[in-house]
């Protein structure tokens, strides 16, 4: 039967179904009922613009990899941490921000992210006059535990704008607008910082460090300057973001039932909610094939295909637009369509198509890997709305270890770079480059997420 809900109900035979999860029959949709309420119009527009400001950072930074690895001269495993510090700032802070919007409210939580976002923005001019590939990661770890405090806010209240039979429908809705600046970052990257660095190539560059060090470090500094433009002028708008909420004034949302509110009794029912914990994982898998296939897809088109960083990264741009037609089509058909069926079958196709990068030669390999997109862009906001389904005002808290989730992009990106930066394998008549082996990670992550998907699909017997 069509349906616009998460299925909540106890069910014994599934064991991703929370035991004090409250009834379907109470969280119908009546005729009618709008996603997003007259009265929380405005905020929802306010809030939804932090969506796209952190996709913005997100994407800005994946091509980053590549760039710092060609400037400062690193390995692939050195360069991918710059995801291992900014998605770590994710998983140090999400919880403390967590506790902080549990103990104050959502608009500090706010204020909160939007300090910190600029803080670590503008820390990018210091280290660029240092010249420290540590000095960066600091900036991108601040600016990213910035980042988790938006996340870890924003989401929940979304959730919390309108009755809460709806809200995985109002929450796609808002993160539809996450890739919109998310294309934003992937253009600023391609035109304003991949574009205009300095064409000398890893081979030169090496050359020059031992033959003329000052000529190499003019290099350096002139490329450094180019990548921090762009988080200084992002600085200034996080600024003004702050000032917008700051003077706004806004509501403090639904709640849809309150148990004992003590932070001890919230982790009691989190831990003992396997949908929820079950979600926390899937999560983890879900951001990092995310960030894996969205880093990584440069390198590929420079190793498998022979082209340039900026005609992969122009593929990249193609894949989010496709990952926002997507996103858009997805929300659509969450009317009709159980979540967790719709999340498991776009998991399979999203595998299918990492098994086509690895396998297929030349564009069509490529092609797939730009395809993946399409798949992906489902999955965040479901595997939130599923996981915080019937938490009430644990949500708070619980949207804590969805955000910790994200962590995912800190650990897995280094993991594929260190296969990538290894030999490739020959089975028979099968041969793997390491660049297409490395993409066993993201295939192994939509089998996770494919897996609970199909878990939370199932409904209670009228």
């Amino acid at each position: 039967m069509a349906n616009d809900t998460i299925n909540t109900a106890s069910d014994q035979g599934n064991p991703f179904v929370s035991p004090t999860a409250r009834d379907d029959s109470k969280s119908e949709a009546p005729a009618g009922g709008r996603v997003i309420p007259r009265e929380y119009v405005g905020p929802f527009m306010l809030v939804t613009s932090l969506f796209a400001m952190w996709g913005f950072a997100n994407d800005i930074t994946n091509p980053m990899v590549a760039a710092f690895k060609n400037v400062l001269l690193l390995s692939n495993f050195q360069s991918s941490l710059v995801q291992g510090a900014f998605y770590g700032g994710y998983c140090v802070m999400a919880i403390p921000a967590a506790l902080f919007i549990h103990r104050f409210n959502y608009k500090f939580g706010v204020l909160m992210g939007l300090a910190l976002y600029a803080i670590g923005c503008f820390l990018f001019v210091p280290a660029g006059w240092s010249m420290q590939f540590g000095a960066f990661l600091v900036a991108y770890f601040i600016m990213t535990s910035g980042l988790a405090f938006l996340e870890t806010t924003a989401n929940p209240y979304i959730l919390a704008m309108g009755p809460e039979y709806n809200a995985p429908r109002r929450l796609n809705f808002a993160q539809a607008f996450n890739p919109m600046g998310s294309i934003m970052g992937m253009f600023i990257a391609k035109d304003m910082i991949l574009a205009r660095l300095n064409e000398a190539d890893e081979a030169t560059r090496l050359s020059l460090q031992q033959s003329d060090p000052a000529a190499l470090q003019a290099i350096q500094q002139s490329d450094l300057g180019v990548i921090i433009l762009p988080y200084v002028i992002l600085g200034v708008v996080v600024s003004a973001a702050f000032a917008m909420f700051y003077f706004s004034r806004l509501p403090e949302g639904e709640v849809y039932e309150k148990g004992e509110g003590t932070i001890g009794a919230t982790l009691d029912r989190l831990f003992s909610n396997p949908r929820y914990l079950g979600g926390v994982v899937a999560q983890a898998f879900y951001v990092g094939v995310q960030i894996m296939c969205w880093t990584f897809i440069i390198q590929y088109g420079e190793n498998e295909v022979g082209i340039a960083k900026t005609e992969a990264q122009g593929l990249n741009i193609v894949a989010m637009f496709i990952f926002v037609c997507s996103r858009f089509i997805c929300t659509f058909l969450l009317k009709y369509m159980n979540p967790g069926v719709l999340l498991g079958g776009l998991a399979v196709g999203g595998g299918s198509l990492v098994v086509g990068a690895m396998l297929l030669p030349g564009y069509s390999g490529i092609y797939c890997l730009v395809g993946v997109s399409a798949c992906m862009s489902l999955m965040f906001p479901t595997i939130y709305g599923i996981a915080l389904q019937g938490l009430g005002e644990d949500a708070k808290l619980g949207s804590a270890g969805l955000i910790c989730a994200i962590g995912g992009g800190c650990f897995m990106p280094p993991l594929q770079a260190l296969i990538m930066d290894g030999t490739g394998i020959s089975i028979g008549s099968l041969s793997l480059t390491a660049t297409r082996l490395s993409f066993v990670l993201p295939l192994i992550c939509f089998v996770v997420i494919a897996a609970y998907g199909i878990a939370t699909s199932r409904r209670q017997p009228a």
